[in-house]
């Protein structure tokens, strides 16, 4: 821990209740620590038994007191993960499925600006709203769709009354983004936020003809061996060790999560068997397409054949990095944080 303290024992996370009748949503942990350390150190997990432990880190995990800090560029050779879009537009270009009809047909030409749109929650539950995207459009081509007009003279307003100086500048571009990430290839797609109670983030690829909001995050020139390590059993460890929560669903980041991943050295065979079986997940779930991902990711409703695919790619990942079969997450964070300490010096 640091200054000579040792932990000793820790509950991890865990909902606290009281007997009010107006009960506050606290999510607390407990740590117990002292100068001299006990010989016997025990982790409390709500979700199984006590775990006897070596050491206990900042983590509450039995590994090495390391420290994850932020990082602005990957640890490993990986394509680069950025954030969604930001529109700072008072609703006024996203649109429900409904309201984008009603509008087409006060606006036929309008149409071929309408993209699906998706955060987190679009996306898991496979609802997408829709964005209607002006910021290549000419003046000209504005004015000669005088509803569309409307709705870019009413972001100017908007952002003209705003508060804040940086959104008042962006009122000079009222068909822009305060943030825009559009890449020009497919990509993976990430929810920052997502439920504690899935085994896995729920993770996928998306074509470039759709536009995500800032709840995700995206991986342009991603691959089906990135979307393979990603979605395994192994990353997830990783993941639930390291990254932060809002109460206890899984908070994903980049800076903390996805660039201080320390990412396999994988042989020619075993980058080809993994893009195999993540390939054979994203098949398995196309088995289902009544299904969204908050069905298909549901513990008790996962299909059979998306089960089994995602275990062959969670034993494929492991070989990868020369895990044992069936050991345990707590072996495999622990393994995680010595490969990070050797990569990151």
């Amino acid at each position: 821990m640091g200054d000579g303290l040792v932990i000793d024992f820790a509950w991890r996370t865990f909902k606290w209740d009281s007997e009010s009748s107006k009960k506050a949503h606290v999510y607390c942990v407990v740590v117990g620590f002292s100068s001299v350390g006990c010989v016997r150190k025990t982790i409390f997990d709500s979700q199984g038994g006590p775990i006897t432990a070596e050491n206990i880190n900042g983590y509450l995990t039995d590994a090495p007191n390391t420290f994850i800090e932020s990082r602005t560029t990957p640890l490993c050779n990986v394509p680069l993960m950025g954030i969604g879009n930001k529109p700072i537009d008072g609703g006024n270009y996203l649109f429900s499925l409904e309201e984008m009809n009603r509008f087409v047909k006060k606006e036929p030409a309008s149409q071929a600006y309408f993209h699906p749109y998706y955060g987190s929650d679009e996306f898991i539950n496979r609802r997408p709203r829709f964005c209607l995207w002006l910021g290549d459009c000419t003046p000209a081509q504005i004015r000669a769709m005088p509803h569309c007009y409307e709705r870019v003279k009413n972001v100017r307003e908007l952002r003209l009354k705003s508060k804040s100086e940086g959104t008042r500048k962006l009122a000079d571009r009222p068909t822009r983004f305060h943030v825009e990430n559009m890449p020009e290839t497919d990509f993976i797609i990430i929810p920052r936020v997502s439920s504690e109670k899935r085994e896995y983030i729920p993770i996928g690829f998306m074509g470039k003809e759709n536009i995500v909001s800032d709840s995700t995050l995206i991986i342009p020139n991603a691959t089906l061996f990135h979307f393979g390590i990603l979605t395994s059993s192994v990353h997830m460890a990783w993941t639930r060790a390291v990254c932060g929560r809002l109460e206890m669903r899984y908070r994903y980041s980049k800076d903390i999560v996805y660039n201080n991943y320390p990412w396999p050295e994988v042989t020619k065979e075993q980058k080809q068997k993994i893009e195999k079986t993540a390939g054979a997940i994203l098949e398995a779930r196309r088995q289902y397409p009544d299904s969204s991902l908050a069905d298909l990711y549901n513990d008790t409703l996962m299909p059979q054949e998306l089960r089994k695919a995602h275990q062959a790619n969670d034993r494929a990942v492991a070989e990868a990095y020369g895990f044992p079969p069936g050991l345990a997450e707590e072996e495999m964070v622990a393994r995680l944080f010595e490969i990070y300490s050797g990569l990151a010096g």
